[in-house]
């Protein structure tokens, strides 16, 4: 796997990190508020600026709201909680270390949540070393790779989101589907892969491209484009005309990135569908594109669940449109969700000093959240995949709608044939 050369750093400027952070959290003492209460402070590691600053609000304002409802209702007896939030940035090396520096000098921070800190996860090692409950979403290869190893070595530290397996498999058996319950046809079998130069979205596509490949796909374009701000993806959609695919898969997961190749790739449109890795899922992607966006998929894993059945998806994501005006994507769900799961585990230990208990109590979690039954898979502190846990979701954008079409034990519609296609055949 390629890896962002900007994640790299010496041992020695991780212990000197290491030995103040520890010093800053051992030495914080209880603060009360005003009402004697136990403060107690709820850190967001979340990219505030630059090119992903959509996903950095939407994860602030998660655990903004899951704390207000928490002090307005006296969730945990005797603690009022704050959020205190550090700027990721770029996701580099330099920018996350900074950004947990700058929380572990918080008194009463006793907790430390993320959708994503950095396109490695290099500082789970650090929340271990630090004894810091440390819930976090993303880059499930990452997280898996690290923990299984000694997965004792890492007793605070625990995924929101489960194994990314799903991602690298689940698109060939639906595309599969699709020709089974739809007039699509995919006479070809011919793929195009376009991925970013970043541990997330490589890991996606090497994945992808095995199981296109076992399935009898033909790659007909194979494309890396350097991480970061895409402004221009002509060049390669002009080569994609040349010998248009049945099907155009991007794991570029930036939204802005996400939504210009979609814009001009709708300046001609080939008959092929469209797959985008996640960035569909940001409400950005849809004020960016409009109505350039129907008929787009893309599939998710820790979504929000909207069923009759589980009606805790639907429940969240209204009391996030109604506390911020606007639609939560994952993070937003993710974050108020780690939370609340923090909380749990406070209830039950009931001192936020005890970190080592406070995350043995997070990994025996088993509740009904808003994306699934969370469990964690004690060998990789992954929360658990499938249907009966955190299920893979494939949705279709349609007039600035989002349709769930699979699984279909949770859909919403049924697939439909992009507007583009249809004008095609």
């Amino acid at each position: 796997m390629k890896q962002n050369s900007k994640m790299t750093m010496g041992a020695p400027s991780r212990r000197l990190l290491l030995a103040s952070a520890c010093a800053t959290v051992a030495l914080a003492g209880p603060t009360a508020s005003l009402a004697g209460e136990q403060v107690v402070k709820v850190g967001v590691l979340a990219p505030i600026t630059g090119e992903a600053a959509a996903d950095g609000e939407e994860m602030v304002r998660g655990a903004e709201l899951a704390v207000e409802e928490a002090n307005e209702s006296g969730r945990v007896d005797g603690f009022r909680f704050e959020v205190v939030v550090g700027d990721t940035e770029d996701q580099s090396s330099a920018s996350v270390v900074s950004a947990i520096e700058r929380l572990s000098r918080q008194s009463d921070l006793h907790v430390i949540v993320t959708g994503y800190a950095s396109t490695s996860n290099f500082e789970i090692d650090y929340m271990a070393d630090m004894e810091m409950p440390y819930i976090l979403a993303a880059q499930s290869s990452q997280t898996r790779d690290i923990i299984a190893q000694d997965p004792d070595a890492y007793p605070t530290v625990w995924s929101y989101t489960p194994s990314y397996d799903a991602y690298e498999t689940a698109l060939p058996p639906v595309l599969d589907q699709i020709e089974e319950t739809s007039d699509l046809s995919f006479e070809d079998r011919t793929v195009a892969l376009i991925t970013s130069d970043n541990p997330y979205s490589m890991t996606i596509y090497d994945g992808l491209k095995k199981s296109f490949d076992d399935a009898g796909w033909t790659v007909t374009v194979d494309e890396t484009v350097p991480f970061g701000e895409v402004g221009d993806w002509r060049s390669t959609l002009s080569r994609i005309r040349q010998d248009p695919p049945d099907v155009i898969v991007n794991t570029d997961y930036l939204p802005g990135n996400g939504a210009r190749f979609m814009r001009q790739f709708m300046e001609n449109p080939t008959n092929s569908l469209m797959f985008i890795q996640y960035a569909p899922s940001v409400p950005e992607f849809l004020e960016l594109t409009r109505d350039d966006s129907t008929g787009v998929i893309y599939n998710m894993l820790g979504a929000p669940v909207v069923t009759e059945e589980q009606p805790r998806g639907l429940e969240v994501l209204d009391a996030f449109e109604a506390r911020w005006g606007t639609e939560s994507g994952m993070y937003g769900v993710a974050l108020y969700e780690m939370t609340h799961v923090y909380f749990d585990a406070l209830e039950k230990v009931g001192d936020p000093a005890d970190h080592l208990a406070i995350g043995e109590a997070i990994g025996q979690t088993d509740k009904q959240t808003a994306s699934g039954r969370l469990v964690f898979d004690q060998e990789t502190h992954l929360a658990k995949q499938g249907n009966d846990y955190f299920p893979i979701q494939f949705i279709q954008i349609w007039d600035g709608e989002r349709t769930l079409f699979y699984p279909e034990e949770y859909a919403a519609e049924d697939f439909r044939i992009p507007p583009w296609m249809s004008a095609a055949e």
